[in-house]
């Protein structure tokens, strides 16, 4: 007991120094940014300036041409009475036709829409193509990953080398345990065995909680059902890393203007967290996060889901309205853990992007989860996690393992203490109640 107690105290040191890594890192985000807004400050003051200097030349020039003609009219006959008089009314006319002020908006305004370079993340400019039709493609899905190895009743489907129960209903029964509470912290549980689709065990599952960025693996699985060009770019914008800020939003770390591979989007939403990955997938998939919540919604009605669960955002800020149960996530997860791609990207445990200009070597992230679970004993393999915190139901973690006698099962806490308890509570959930 000495020793676990000194293991989870050095743990808990190295969890720590992991956090403030992540502080200093979001501080160095945040001043990268802020020299972005001065320079972008700089650059329109320059504009400005020069757009008056030019007003100001052009009034000297019209103002010259005006007094010039009077003059000469004054010291001439009266027929020049006439040329005096026509001056003083074609000013609004001649600078017009020179290029003045009612000209220069028409071209602007239709280059902007057109380019797909200057518009915000509602109009979906990240996409290289820049066609203005292109955002409402992805709403006839093309899909990613899609797995089509269901048995020929339509009872199983092929899950890697397991085999699921179909559809996203599971089942309690006289065998389904309490959980012990002497054993976990977390006030939210369920463990479903995705072979029969029986709750293996569970307390308050079906309690309505904050899920925070557990939100994350609807928006890896709807991404996935609705993309089809991996190696398509998407180019970050102000907007969304000024949002990411604003919340506090832990982030892969991707600069203002970087091209980035949708892959990397796809990685970078589950293993850091990064809510800027997250944001630029919902942006390059539908337009705009309100878009794209709006087919988050529609899958969680496709899955059954709807009565307890309900998303306003694709990232797991808290709101009111933003919610659903520890069996509600049990059951998304096992839609993305039966998606090849989405078990793909949420079994990884490191990964390095693209090397861009603003990122040479790339930027190596990782699943904090499954690299301090692996080491521990659940009596199998923990493959897929993805954790969350929020102050309203504290640290909380969805995980997908297959246990030693080849069972797959589906673990999903809520409101520890601690980012620690919640890994141990998985531990628990997985020895004490998995065969």
């Amino acid at each position: 007991m000495e020793n676990q107690g000194t293991r989870e105290r050095e743990e808990e040191r190295a969890a720590r120094l992991e956090e403030q890594r992540q502080r200093m890192r979001r501080e160095r985000q945040r001043r990268t940014r802020l020299r972005w807004r001065i320079r972008y400050g700089m650059m329109l003051a320059g504009c400005a300036l020069v757009l008056v200097g030019a007003v100001f030349l052009f009034s000297r020039i019209l103002k010259g041409s005006g007094e010039g003609d009077p003059s000469g009219a004054a010291s001439g006959s009266g027929s020049a009475a006439g040329p005096v008089s026509a001056p003083s009314g074609e000013p609004s006319q001649s600078g017009q036709e020179a290029g003045g002020v009612p000209e220069s908006p028409e071209p602007t305004s239709p280059g902007g829409e057109g380019t797909g370079q200057t518009p915000g993340p509602e109009d979906g400019s990240g996409q290289e193509s820049g066609e203005a039709g292109e955002p409402s493609e992805p709403q006839t899905p093309a899909g990613i990953g899609r797995n089509d190895r269901v048995s020929s009743d339509g009872s199983r489907i092929q899950v890697g080398d397991v085999e699921f129960v179909t559809g996203y209903e599971a089942r309690e029964t006289d065998a389904t345990h309490g959980v012990d509470p002497e054993q976990m912290t977390s006030t939210y549980a369920v463990l479903i065995d995705e072979s029969t689709g029986e709750i293996v065990a569970q307390q308050n599952a079906r309690t309505v909680i904050s899920p925070a960025s557990m939100t994350k693996i609807l928006t890896l699985l709807v991404a996935a059902e609705h993309v089809s060009e991996l190696d398509d770019t998407f180019t970050m914008t102000i907007d969304i890393t000024d949002y990411v800020y604003v919340h506090d939003c832990s982030a892969v770390g991707f600069s203002v203007g970087e091209q980035i591979p949708v892959k990397d989007l796809f990685y970078g939403t589950i293993l850091p967290s990064g809510a800027d990955a997250a944001m630029a997938l919902a942006v390059y998939t539908a337009g705009s996060q309100e878009a794209f919540v709006e087919l988050m919604n529609d899958k969680l009605k496709e899955l059954g889901l709807d009565e307890t669960a309900h998303f306003t955002n694709c990232i797991g800020l808290y709101d009111e309205d933003h919610h659903c149960t520890v069996y509600d996530m049990a059951m998304i997860l096992k839609a993305a853990v039966e998606n090849d791609f989405c078990r793909e990207i949420l079994s990884a445990h490191t990964y390095t992007t693209a090397a861009t200009p603003e990122h040479p070597e790339g930027i190596p992230i990782s699943n904090w989860f499954l690299r301090r679970i692996e080491d521990k004993d659940t009596g199998g393999e923990v493959l897929c996690g993805k954790t969350g915190f929020v102050n309203e139901s504290g640290s909380c973690a969805a995980s997908y393992q297959i246990s030693e006698s080849g069972t797959p099962y589906i673990c999903v806490t809520a409101d520890a203490h601690s980012s620690w308890r919640c890994i141990y509570d998985h531990v628990a959930m997985y020895s004490l109640y998995a065969e």
